[in-house]
C-alpha cells in the first residue's frame, strides 16, 4: 500500500454482541496498517458520577490520544450507556483534548443498506461511485427509518448542519482497506470544523 498518515482511532461498540466485528476490524488493520488502535474499555467508570465528570474522565483519560471515533452499530448498540458516553465525549471539544471526528459503521445484523456521506463529493465518488442520485434528508423520522439501530445522539448529529458524521455499512470496508483508509482520513481532516449537537443529556442506564 501507499504510505499514509495513520490516525489514532477509538472504537466504540457493544462488547457483548459485537466483539467479533471489533476483532475483524483489527485484523484488517493488522494486515494493512490503516490506523493506530487507541481503544480502551470504559466499562469501569462509576456511573454515579455526574455527566460533566464522566465526560471529562472519558475525554481526558480514555480518548486523549485519539482523533477519530468509529462507532460500530449493531442491533442493541443504541441501548448502551457506555456507547453514548463515548460518542458524547468524542464530540466534546475540551480544553486539553479537542473533539474527534466520528465515523459510523452499520453492522450486518442491522440489515441497513442506506448510508450518509457527510464529507462531500470526494467521499461520494470514492466510496459510492455506483450512486448517481443523492437525497437530502431533513426529518428525524426518515433518519430513524433508514438507521433504526443508530444511537439517538448519532441521529441528532445527522440532522445537525455542520456536524459531518458519515454512516457507512460493514460491506463497504470489509476487505477494502482503501475505503476504510479514505473514510478515516476525511473524518480526521474535518474533525475540527464539526459543529456537533450535544444538547441531549447523557444516557444514565442501559435499556
Amino acid at each position: 500500500m501507499v504510505a499514509h498518515s495513520k490516525h489514532m482511532v477509538f472504537i466504540s461498540y457493544h462488547h457483548a454482541n459485537d466483539q467479533a466485528y471489533k476483532e475483524a476490524l483489527l485484523r484488517l488493520n493488522d494486515a494493512h496498517e490503516i490506523f493506530i488502535d487507541a481503544s480502551v474499555d470504559t466499562g469501569d467508570i462509576d456511573d454515579g458520577l455526574d455527566d460533566d465528570a464522566i465526560r471529562q474522565k472519558i475525554r481526558d483519560e480514555y480518548l486523549r490520544d485519539s482523533s477519530v471515533t468509529i462507532v460500530l452499530v449493531g442491533l442493541e448498540t443504541k441501548k448502551r450507556k457506555h456507547v453514548d458516553w463515548e460518542i458524547y465525549s468524542s464530540m466534546f471539544d475540551g480544553r486539553v483534548n479537542k473533539q474527534s471526528g466520528v465515523l459510523v459503521i452499520n453492522l450486518p445484523s442491522t440489515g441497513c443498506t442506506y448510508y450518509q456521506a457527510a464529507h462531500g463529493d470526494a467521499e461520494k465518488a470514492a466510496i459510492y461511485p455506483e450512486n448517481t442520485s443523492w437525497t437530502s434528508i431533513t426529518s428525524r423520522e426518515e433518519y430513524e427509518r433508514r438507521f433504526p439501530c443508530a444511537p439517538a445522539r448519532i441521529i441528532d448529529n445527522l440532522l445537525k448542519n455542520g456536524a459531518k458524521v458519515s454512516v457507512t455499512n460493514w460491506n463497504k470496508i470489509d476487505g477494502n482497506p482503501e475505503a476504510l483508509q479514505f473514510l478515516l482520513g476525511t473524518t480526521f481532516d474535518d474533525r475540527a470544523s464539526c459543529d456537533y449537537d450535544l444538547s441531549r443529556p447523557m444516557r444514565r442506564a442501559d435499556s
